[in-house]
């Protein structure tokens, strides 16, 4: 390599590797986001989770799923193939393969942090991590083949610029499939159809992570660039930073005039949702639409999102932090409006890939979550249940100086 050569191939290493601790740090955002919003009861557990799943998702994928993905598969195919060695010699390669290694499993790692909201306060702590090790090894890696590892999908034009799909909505169907494998928790639903609203503990927390998560996100789009050392793909990644960003603070707007409208109220928890709506929707091409573009997307997804979570919850799909509605219902909107600024993606390619996509993690996932519940139960006693998960699996209380003889 010339001098030139190697300072851009060191440039966009570095910056390969700084997305992927933006990306990383999201962990730290979903943590917070539903410590906040499930009851005391149940936070030290939900932090537990968090922090096995991530060491949990960057084990299997370090022994398995990269494997899978990328290394050594053939163009175009279903099944990807298992070989090659992190960090080979790449002829040609515009930055360290570890580097793409470390970018990839923080994204698996968000993808698995989405299920673990959605299940919260009736799971068995075991169980789920037996699911992680399934979810990150091979459920994930498999459709993320399809597209961004040279499958099907992408030979088919299936565009998903950084994951609406391969992550969001991949992690919102294993979630649902959960869900419904595992019922509401004790006293959300009434005999009659009636609901019972369960409040989170801590809404600060929830706010913090939401933040957290808007400042990940621009790791995780961004980094989705690949490349920084030249003009075309700065440029690029400017723009997908405001992109990202006007989409966020848009669908905050949007979720905010939707609860004042229908409830009076500026309900915080699906203000919150709002801006993570935004987020996951322009994550499928935030390249393509202009700024007033991003803007539109990020509201159409901040009012859809309050209208998908009062849907499921009239379904009687209990979703404590509301991640199917963020992840996969605003998942699926932002696949589809690709084409309206994307010349290059149509809209029948991009509903094949959201109904492959979501048709592959739903089915494994409730294969493997049926499969758990009938050899080691997917849910706790209904006694642990009203005890807290804090006591049952941790044995630990969040706030200990307010816990009293009675939970509730």
């Amino acid at each position: 390599m010339d001098t030139l050569t190697e300072m851009k191939f060191a440039l966009d290493t570095f910056y390969f590797l700084i997305s992927g601790v933006l990306v990383m740090w999201m962990a730290a955002g979903f943590a917070m986001l539903e410590a906040g919003l499930v009851r005391a009861k149940n936070t030290t557990e939900i932090l537990t989770k968090n922090v096995l799943l991530f060491a949990i998702a960057c084990t299997m994928y370090l022994l398995v799923g990269y494997h899978l993905m990328y290394l050594n598969n053939p163009e175009g195919g279903w099944l990807p193939s298992l070989g090659g060695l992190i960090g080979q010699v790449a002829e040609g390669a515009d930055h360290a393969l570890e580097a793409d290694f470390f970018f990839q499993v923080v994204f698996v790692a968000t993808a698995m942090s989405i299920v673990s909201g959605a299940v919260a306060e009736r799971m068995k702590l075991w169980v789920f991590l037996a699911f992680s090790v399934v979810m990150t090894g091979f459920i994930y890696p498999i459709e993320g083949y399809w597209v961004w590892g040279g499958g099907f999908l992408s030979e088919l034009g299936f565009v998903d610029f950084a994951g609406s799909g391969i992550v969001h909505l991949a992690g919102a169907c294993a979630a649902l499939a959960g869900v419904l494998l595992l019922g509401a928790r004790k006293g959300k639903y009434g005999k009659n159809g009636e609901i019972h609203p369960i409040p989170g503990s801590n809404m600060p927390l929830a706010t913090l992570g939401t933040f957290i998560l808007w400042m990940g996100w621009f790791g995780f789009n961004g980094g989705s660039q690949l490349l920084l050392s030249d003009v075309a793909n700065a440029t690029a990644v400017a723009g997908i930073f405001v992109n990202t960003n006007a989409a966020a603070a848009v669908g905050v707007i949007g979720a905010l005039l939707v609860t004042k409208l229908t409830w009076g109220k500026a309900d915080l928890t699906m203000i919150l949702n709002g801006a993570l709506a935004g987020l996951v929707a322009i994550t499928a091409d935030p390249v393509s639409p202009s700024p007033l573009w991003a803007a539109g997307i990020g509201l159409l997804a901040g009012i859809v999102v309050v209208y998908a979570i009062v849907v499921l919850d009239k379904l009687r799909i209990d979703d404590p932090v509301g991640a199917i509605s963020v992840h996969g219902v605003c998942g699926i909107l932002g696949l589809l409006l690709v084409p309206v600024t994307n010349p290059e993606a149509t809209l029948w390619v991009q509903l094949v890939g959201c109904l492959v996509i979501g048709g592959w993690v739903l089915g494994a996932s409730l294969l493997v979550w049926y499969l758990l519940k009938r050899t080691l139960g997917i849910r706790v006693t209904e006694e642990d249940e009203v005890s807290g998960m804090d006591k049952v699996d941790c044995g630990i209380d969040a706030y200990p100086e307010f816990v009293t003889l009675k939970r509730s």
